[in-house]
C-alpha cells in the first residue's frame, strides 16, 4: 500500500530534522555522482 502525500510530507520532515539541510544536500550530490558513473561505466564496457 502506497503512503498518502499526507504521511510523504511526514516522512520528509523527520528526514530533514535528522540530517539536516545541507547533510542530506551532501547525499543527494553524492547518489547522483554515482549513478553518473554508473552509466558512464556501462556505457564503456559495451
Amino acid at each position: 500500500m502506497m503512503p498518502g502525500p499526507f504521511e510523504l510530507i511526514i516522512i520528509l520532515v523527520i528526514v530533514l530534522l535528522l540530517f539536516g539541510g545541507k547533510r542530506l544536500k551532501d547525499i543527494g550530490g553524492d547518489l547522483g555522482n554515482a549513478i553518473k558513473g554508473f552509466k558512464k561505466s556501462l556505457l564503456l564496457s559495451l
